[in-house]
């Protein structure tokens, strides 16, 4: 998935603007930086209850709500590994609040499907089924953290994140499946 050819004015933000049927993010990551989560983590470290989700993630709620609400839909997939890393498993409780949002959140587990190997890229594929799909292809550093997206329309990029896309909701149960399998496992 290299090339990517940028719709004029576009970008990451843009995109949820943009779209108009489905939103599908894919991700592949360990961890990622919790800029702007710093109170949540900690809380979550303690095995404290989580704060309210700052501004911004309460706005992102929003949008999710509103864009749900006529008739857009948002899929998520989070491929994890065994055994779970601490930002995995906190980000399991945020999901949560994006499923009440109107998300709809599956979790793949690369540690026990060897089919999910490939799956390293993480994206966000919108209006993947409609006339005009595009994606935006985010690259991140060592750490985690977020360093951007290159916005694409080219055919070939959009194939391959369908193809990742439907091998990682092959192998992936809901949200709320998967949680009970963890609580189960641990006592």
């Amino acid at each position: 998935m290299t090339g990517p050819a940028q719709p004029a004015g576009s970008g990451l933000g843009r995109c949820f603007e943009m779209f108009t049927v489905s939103a599908f993010r894919l991700e592949t990551l360990r961890a990622y930086a919790a800029r702007g989560e710093e109170d949540r983590l900690r809380a979550f470290r303690r095995g404290l209850p989580l704060p309210e989700r700052p501004a911004r993630a309460s706005r992102w709620l929003r949008r999710i709500a509103a864009t749900t609400a006529t008739g857009k839909s948002w899929h998520r997939v989070r491929v994890l590994d065994r055994p779970l890393s601490e930002h995995e498993c906190y980000r399991l409780l945020g999901y949560r609040e994006s499923a009440e949002a109107g998300e709809v959140i599956r979790i793949a587990d690369r540690s026990s499907c060897p089919a999910l190997a490939p799956l390293a890229r993480d994206f966000w594929l919108f209006d993947a089924d409609g006339a005009r799909p595009f994606a935006a292809l985010l690259n991140y550093d060592h750490a985690g953290e977020y360093l951007g997206a290159a916005v694409t329309t080219e055919p070939a990029v959009i194939m391959a994140c369908v193809t990742a896309r439907n091998l990682a909701q092959q192998h992936s149960v809901p949200l709320g499946a998967y949680l009970a399998q963890l609580k189960a496992e641990t006592e």
